[in-house]
């Protein structure tokens, strides 16, 4: 089932400052508490996730990854960072980390009195990111990029357990298996059990004596991967693509992260882009221009495509070609192309084109209105 967003959890609006997340949480923590609500496992849920939401919102560079990415297993174009994995114990903590001080509980007995916990856990490798240059003409038309990358991988000759074959991984003797530690502390607020991540197995509830030869002990080992990606046409700067499981693999047989791959569209030659649309500036002559007529223009790709001048027409002036853009990602259908004719004024004429000049220069048409105030656009 997919994660709630994070702001959505709080019922706060995405421009909330820290003290408005802060309460909303507090508000909620206080409601859905487990000490509250004695055996109510949808009270505990809700619990787990404004704690959830509260630590990631709350923290700067956290929030501003997750305003970009969300959640990575879930936007169209995956995500940075995964903040999943929050069980009770982490939202116990949290709780009393910002609110268990004189009347952050409101009175309640023996916190975390059945002793709370969601046992071992597996660690989650990395999440990796990189950058996918592609051209103007893969953008286009879609693509399949072919990249290579380093990343921790399951060691072969353990199996991704790090211990030495013929050996196996022995039950932490600290925690028991249970991959967390319990602290009984006694204050005026009654008791509270501090739960907190074994150090000695570091939460896994198992430790290698014995360590393997090739990844000691870690249960990976750095490798070389060459990875397929597919592109969908009309990506552009700022869409990302996620790969599920081809980050760093976990430590002894934990979970993958996940690989992104960043867009990184690089300039063309020839065409701007604008959106779905195709900018390109075809230089006419100034009789082409007062005149009119049709003109070649390019098209991304290589092709040629005929499009009419007005008579008349302006330097500057844009015109369209319907469905020559790129193919739209959002929608269906492609953008155009819009040329702007341009006009240049030739540096050195020959004597015979100078007299054609003058003698046009005589002519009532080539009279030019009088001076104007410019448009504010125009400004140096």
């Amino acid at each position: 089932m997919p994660r709630r967003d994070y702001y959505e959890v709080l019922g706060v609006e995405r421009g909330a400052s820290e003290e408005e997340i802060k309460k909303a949480y507090r508000q909620l923590a206080m409601k859905h508490h487990p000490d509250r609500n004695p055996g109510n496992k949808e009270a505990e849920e809700k619990f787990k996730e404004v704690a959830e939401a509260y630590e990631v919102l709350h923290d700067a560079d956290k929030r501003a990854q997750y305003d970009r990415f969300g959640h990575a297993a879930e936007a169209p174009f995956g995500g940075a960072q995964d903040f999943a994995g929050f069980d009770l114990a982490d939202a116990l903590r949290a709780f009393m980390r910002d609110f268990g001080g004189a009347g952050g509980m409101g009175g309640f007995g023996d916190v975390f009195e059945q002793g709370r916990g969601s046992g071992p856990r597996e660690r989650r490798g990395n999440t990796l990111e990189i950058r996918l240059p592609l051209t103007l003409e893969e953008i286009a038309t879609g693509v399949e990029k072919v990249v290579k990358i380093r990343h921790m991988r399951g060691c072969g000759t353990c199996k991704g357990s790090g211990a030495k074959p013929g050996t196996k991984k022995k039950t932490c003797p600290v925690c028991h298996g249970s991959g967390q530690v319990r602290m009984v502390q006694r204050s005026i607020f009654g008791q509270m059990i501090n739960i907190t991540t074994c150090d000695r197995c570091r939460g896994e509830g198992q430790v290698v004596e014995s360590p393997c030869d090739t990844c000691h002990g870690e249960g990976r080992v750095r490798e070389q991967s060459e990875i397929s990606i597919k592109v969908p046409a009309g990506v552009s700067n700022g869409n990302y693509i996620p790969i599920a499981g081809m980050g760093d693999s976990g430590p002894r047989g934990g979970p993958s992260g996940d690989l992104i791959a960043h867009i990184e569209e690089m300039e063309h030659d020839l065409f701007l882009r604008d959106g779905d649309d195709l900018i390109v500036e075809v230089p006419i002559s100034f009789s082409r221009a007062t005149l009119g007529g049709k003109i070649e223009v390019p098209v991304l790709g290589g092709g040629r495509a005929m499009v009419d001048v007005p008579a008349g027409a302006a330097h500057g002036k844009f015109l369209r070609l319907r469905g020559k853009g790129l193919k739209s990602l959002k929608r269906s259908g492609h953008g155009d192309l819009l040329v702007r004719v341009v006009i240049p004024t030739p540096s050195k004429i020959s004597d015979r084109a100078r007299k054609v000049l003058q003698e046009f220069d005589q002519l009532a048409e080539s009279k030019v209105p009088g001076p104007r105030r410019p448009s504010d656009d125009v400004a140096p």
